[in-house]
């Protein structure tokens, strides 16, 4: 938030994130979508219909829930993501720590050249030990 060179809008349902994210578009600017997993299932809908129906170039930063990169989650949040972003023919990346940092720049540049969305899946065991 204290990053001035970024403009946070919040939304209140997650359904919102993406037509917002459209708005932004058709406006000239570059969003980004911050959702959780479970956010955007209830999202899908508004992933379908209006960022692959008109092809938007949009990195979505998605919180893994659930995630547990040894495979072990009793957490349907974290279970379903990636299946759901291969039915959507979405193309994604996870980050599970620092070593991965190197997807983010991937997944913007993908989303410039495809002209479609991009997700990049936060793993929930990743959280920098320097973040105050």
């Amino acid at each position: 938030m204290a990053e001035e060179s970024i403009t946070v809008v919040p939304v209140a349902r997650e359904g919102e994130a993406i037509p917002i994210a459209v708005g932004l578009h058709v406006a000239g600017k570059r969003p980004v979508v911050s959702i959780q997993n479970a956010g955007l299932y209830e999202a899908g809908d508004a992933l379908r219909g209006l960022a692959i129906g008109i092809g938007l170039p949009l990195v979505m930063f998605i919180g893994y829930r659930g995630h547990n990169r040894k495979g072990d989650t009793p957490d349907s949040a974290a279970v379903f993501l990636e299946p759901y972003l291969h039915m959507w023919r979405v193309e994604y990346f996870v980050v599970e720590g620092d070593e991965d940092l190197d997807r983010i720049p991937l997944a913007f540049d993908r989303a410039t050249k495809t002209n479609m969305p991009v997700a990049v899946a936060i793993g929930t065991e990743y959280a920098p030990e320097d973040i105050e």
